[in-house]
This record gives C-alpha cells, structure tokens and sequence, in this order.
C-alpha cells in the first residue's frame, strides 16, 4: 500500500475532469448542511472585533473546551483543540511514539490509510491486523501481533471503511493490551453520532492513562471545511501534546470554534436522528440496488461507507477510473485501505443522488 500518493485526491481529481456528469461518493463530506448554529455563531463573532480577532488559547478557546469537556466527562485540562481531527490523531500517534516505549503502530486491515500515512511520516514503523468478515477486530489477534516494541494501537470506531462499531467489551482489552506494552491506544471515534446500533461505547469510559480519544465537528455539524476537532488525552501527556500542537500549528481558527461553540449550545438532538435516519435509507436504497447484481457488500453499523464487491471486478485504481468514465459514479478503490479489502470498492453514501448511483452501477454490472 502506497501511502505518499493521497488517492482521494486521485480520484476526485479523475472524476472533476470527466466528460460526463458523475456521481461523488469519494469522501466523507456531509450533503445534509449543519445545524442553524454554526452560521449564527459566525455573525456573532463578526460582530465582536478587536481582541475577540486576535490568537486564541493555543489549546483552544477555554469554554469550548469546557463544553467538550463535559460531554466527555473528563477534566477540561485533558482537551486539546485541533487544526480537525487529522491534527487530533497526529497528537495521540506522535506522543504515543515520543515517549520510547517503541516505534510500532498496531493498525486494522482495512485501514483509514491517513493513519499509516501519519505513522511513517513520525518515523514509527507499521504493523496490521486483519479485521474478520463482519468489521471486527478480536483482541487476541492485537494481543498475538502486540511486542515491547508497540508504541501505539489505532482503531477507528464507528469505522471507516467497514462500518463496523466496536463494543465496549473490546475497547477495554485493547487498552489492556497498550497497558500490558506501556502503550497508547488511540481511538478515532469522528463518527460517534452515526451509530446505528445503539452500542457505541467511547474509549473514554475506560478509566486508564494509556487511552487517547480524537473527535472532530467535520462530520457531526457537516463542516468539514471548519477544521475543528479535538484530542482528549491523559493529565500525564495532555501537556506534551498541547506544546506540539503550539509548535505546530499555533491554534485553531477562532472563528470556526465560536461557530462550534454556539452550535453545541443549540443544536438539540433531532438533527443528529435525522441524519442518521437519511443514513438508513440510504443505506437500504443503496444495497438493494447491490442486491440486484449479486455483489458482496457491507452493511454499516455506523458512518456512512458501503463497501461492495462485484463479480470479478477488483477493486483497483483502473476499475474506479473505468466506473468513472463508464458509469458516471466514483467510488475509491479497496486497495486503498490495505490488502484485505483489495477486491471491494468503498463508496460514501453523503450524495443525494445514491439513488442515481445505485441506478448506474445495476446497469453497469
């Protein structure tokens, strides 16, 4: 797997200069607006001036941390805001790595490929666990492929790209395990408010100093372009990682977290049921139009990723370009996402054309 090359870009790339009109399910960047907060919390910063423009905290503006905070039921000084949840993850992986208890990052096979893509760019070193049929990882399998070298576990939950929740009971021995190698486990959990079984478990109910949890507003608001995200680490290694976080990116726009701030103090829960009730049908929608040409495919227990795969079509770079142009749909290839996925095609079902899509790919197969 090629890490340098970001293939997202790849394709979305091929598809923008296609001569026909296509369909982009590539990347996860919600159809469905955010909330009225968000806009209204950015005329209200417009309107402040003066020093409300200058830097904020390098950690993040101190009530929006206080927010996080107490939704997460930790300490406000375990919350770091970052540049996005990508900024989030390279905080848990890089203290993860800079604390020498080894240079090996743990991660599934599929795998999201920004996270191997950020542990060779630390200088750790990679190591992957199949996940089985169904999405899920068994923790005798981390614990088998765990050493003293292991520095570092990542999973991702709900996942991308399989769609799989993880319960509560596995979390806890992966963070048994980091314990057992003076490790960190670092859950991804940017897709919390698209659960669809009701049994997400956040890693923060372990109580336990080896356990990082990143988040970020980009899917639960559908702002991705605001950059928001968080990191929620130990009292023991909060203080490192706001110091990279300052050497590296000075903060967090401020405009986008006075957005953030006010959308968590209005935004009630019937935006969230509603996205993930169009989630559902489109889900359904979609896999029944997989139903009708005999492919494989993935049903989400959460985000909003389907995996497929069709009748001696392999999920390749050459067939997702020949889906573009032939079907008028864009997908990304599953040899993005590792080996053991290498034969299915990952679509993201945040287009209001799925039906469209689906309609496409029963006629193309």
């Amino acid at each position: 797997m090629n890490y340098e090359e970001p293939l997202f870009f790849t394709v979305m790339q091929y598809a923008e200069a296609a001569e026909r009109d296509v369909v982009d399910m590539v990347s996860g960047n919600p159809d469905w607006g955010a909330p009225d907060g968000v806009s209204e919390g950015l005329h209200d910063y417009a309107e402040t001036g003066g020093e409300a423009f200058q830097y904020p905290p390098s950690d993040g503006l101190r009530e929006l941390r206080e927010r996080i905070a107490t939704r997460r039921g930790v300490d406000t000084e375990r919350v770091v805001v970052t540049n996005g949840g990508a900024m989030a993850n390279t905080l848990g992986m890089a203290r993860a790595l800079e604390r020498g208890s080894g240079d090996e990052v743990l991660l599934t096979d599929p795998v999201y490929p920004y996270y191997p893509g950020k542990a060779e760019m630390l200088d750790g070193t990679t190591r992957f666990v199949p996940v089985d049929e169904e999405g899920a990882l068994d923790p005798a399998d981390v614990r088998a492929a765990a050493s003293d070298e292991t520095a570092c576990i990542v999973v991702n939950t709900p996942n991308n790209p399989t769609g799989h929740v993880y319960r509560e009971e596995t979390l806890r021995e992966l963070a048994d395990i980091a314990e057992a190698h003076d490790a960190l486990l670092v859950s991804d959990e940017v897709y919390d408010h698209f659960d669809f079984t009701g049994e997400f478990t956040s890693a923060l109910a372990i109580d336990s100093e080896h356990v990082v949890v990143t988040n970020s507003f980009s899917k639960t608001y559908a702002i991705t372009g605001f950059r928001v995200g968080y990191a929620v680490l130990s009292k023991r290694d909060a203080p490192a990682a706001r110091t990279r976080n300052m050497l590296t990116n000075v903060a967090t726009s401020r405009p986008a977290q006075a957005a953030v701030l006010h959308a968590l103090k209005t935004t009630d829960a019937d935006y969230h049921e509603a996205n993930r009730e169009r989630l559902r049908e489109r889900v359904a929608s979609f896999t029944a139009a997989l139903d009708e040409v005999g492919a494989e495919y993935s049903t989400p227990e959460g985000a909003f990723y389907v995996l497929a795969k069709f009748p001696d079509y392999p999920g390749t770079m050459a067939n997702v370009k020949r889906l573009v142009d032939e079907a008028g749909v864009a997908g990304m290839p599953g040899e993005a996402f590792g080996d053991a996925r290498s034969e299915w095609l990952r679509f993201a079902l945040v287009t209001p054309r799925v039906d469209t899509a689906a309609e496409r790919l029963a006629e193309f197969f």
